[in-house]
């Protein structure tokens, strides 16, 4: 049998994980449950495995064979905090959180390679490694994976995402730019009070945000190639006291994403002047604090080649090499600062399901869970053609 069949033949045991996965979701870092059910999985196939973080679960299948390959197959466990509207047997049981983008799909199809790989032991060298990995939807988890010393010593690392937007049976392996780099700001103005009929004496922190949000959209349409995707978003901002009082603070939040090191630089030195010179100018102050949440997610072409090449071998499956860019972001690009990584986008989209063509993070998502076998199938497939050709070509 092909790794393709032998997938398929597991299709009902990868999918009630994954309804096991969607009808107990948990928000980042407090994957416990999640966690031990995965550990439930890999001690019933004799992988052994510890804990990364207090929700992270890192795995271990060697080969039998003499080899010297690694390969890490990283899947996010992460759920959001949404209120399920979907209508399934396999709906929420956690009130306010759901699985909304698809990462139980990646925790059962992973567990599903995970048993393919363990029963193909005898048929390859090296170790691959299982990275399953929580808190991705607020920047974190990888960075304690790659702390851990669990990316140490590894040649190639490979993930995937469920992608509503593509139809089931299609994977998308695009070389260059796939996600946007994402950083957080916060925007601090320091005014001074006074009565809104003496405006002269005070230092208005309202008036200076509201032009710190006007002008940042600014920033993007007249200080960036516009060829190149960027977006600056300001999602929040608090100010005032009363309504006869002029403002004394003010506090803007808001993210960035861009595609390169360089756009990303420059748009902070530029938010960060544009911050500081308003308020000046209306005799306040402004600081500015960033958080990095993750680096852009970018396919080198030689590896993106070699895992077009592999899902191809996969039956039944279309594989794209252009899906378009996106702005959100995924901090599997944090692997891939260390590591030549790739990241590819498994169609979800069943026609007969509608809720399965719903954007991400939307509260009726829902994915085509006959796609759950081909995930399962290109883990394995990358991490087989890894151990048994590509380790000892490269």
């Amino acid at each position: 049998m092909s790794i393709t069949q032998k997938a398929l033949a597991e299709q009902d045991y990868i999918i009630s994980l994954r309804r096991d996965f969607h009808a107990h979701p948990e928000i980042s870092l407090k994957e416990y449950r999640t966690a031990q059910r995965i550990e439930e999985e890999l001690d019933k196939l004799g992988i052994p495995h510890q804990r990364s973080g207090e929700t992270g679960v890192y795995a271990e299948i060697k080969g039998e064979r003499p080899g010297t390959g690694i390969i890490a197959l990283r899947a996010d466990i992460d759920a959001l905090a949404i209120t399920e509207t979907h209508e399934v047997p396999y709906k929420s049981q956690t009130p306010g959180v759901m699985h909304a983008c698809g990462h139980d799909s990646h925790a059962a199809a992973l567990l599903g390679a995970a048993k393919l790989l363990a029963a193909e032991k005898a048929n390859f060298g090296g170790t691959v490694r299982l990275f399953f990995q929580p808190a991705e939807e607020i920047g974190k988890g990888a960075k304690e994976f790659i702390r851990d010393g669990h990316l140490d010593g590894v040649q190639r690392v490979f993930g995937l995402h469920a992608a509503s937007d593509l139809p089931v049976g299609t994977i998308g392996v695009t070389a260059g730019s796939n996600n946007a780099a994402v950083d957080g700001f916060k925007i601090i103005v320091h005014g001074v009070n006074a009565h809104v009929s003496t405006p002269q004496l005070g230092a208005d922190a309202l008036y200076v945000a509201s032009q710190i949000v006007v002008a940042a959209q600014a920033l993007t349409t007249r200080r960036h190639v516009p060829t190149e995707p960027m977006v600056i978003g300001i999602g929040t901002l608090n100010a005032g006291t009363a309504y006869n009082i002029v403002a004394g603070h003010a506090e803007l939040e808001g993210t960035t994403r861009t595609l390169t090191p360089e756009t990303r630089a420059a748009v902070r030195e530029q938010i960060d002047a544009l911050a500081k010179q308003t308020a000046a100018l209306y005799g306040a102050t402004a600081d500015v604090e960033w958080t990095d949440i993750t680096p852009a997610l970018i396919n080198p072409a030689d590896f993106s080649a070699d895992v077009q090449a592999q899902a191809r071998k996969l039956e039944g499956v279309n594989v794209i090499t252009n899906r378009p860019v996106s702005l959100g972001g995924d901090n599997f690009a944090e692997y891939q600062q260390k590591v030549p990584g790739v990241y590819a986008y498994l169609g979800t989209r069943d026609p007969e399901n509608p809720n399965t063509a719903l954007a991400h993070h939307n509260d009726g998502f829902d994915l085509g869970e006959k796609a759950l076998p081909y995930g399962t199938a290109l883990y394995a497939q990358v991490a087989l053609w890894w151990l048994q050709e590509g380790a000892e070509q490269a």
